[in-house]
């Protein structure tokens, strides 16, 4: 099953049993896991809900009204990019760090309203 989307790009449906081996849990617990988040997330999204999407290891994905960011956590971009080459590319465009962000800061702090819905819990 393949889902098409303007200018005929595909996505390919989601392999539960990969994300299982990844997180070390049954296909079943990942994809349960999956799908009653994507349908809280669905539901928040449809009430109108500002909603925080965290992505372990990554970062957190915003969405708040019409408003989507992305912050990610230093250490994955230091990890992308290597320590050194991070520094240096901070170094040359200072406004790089808006779209950065510490694991220890509260996820609320990052929202304009300070109320959030934070998945997964």
């Amino acid at each position: 099953l393949f889902f098409f989307f303007p200018g005929n790009k595909e996505l390919e449906p989601l392999k539960y049993s990969q994300v299982a081996a990844v997180a070390s849990v049954s296909r079943q617990k990942a994809e349960t896991c999956i799908q009653g988040t994507m349908s809280l997330l669905c539901h928040c999204l449809g009430k109108g809900e500002d909603v925080a999407l965290v992505l372990r290891d990554v970062g957190v994905l915003l969405i708040e009204g019409r408003r989507i960011q992305m912050k990610f956590y230093y250490h994955f971009l230091e990890m992308l990019s290597g320590k050194k080459n991070f520094k240096k590319f901070i170094m040359k465009d200072p406004t790089f760090l808006d779209m950065a962000v510490s694991r220890v800061v509260p996820v609320a702090s990052l929202t304009f309203s300070g109320r959030v819905a934070v998945f997964p819990k």
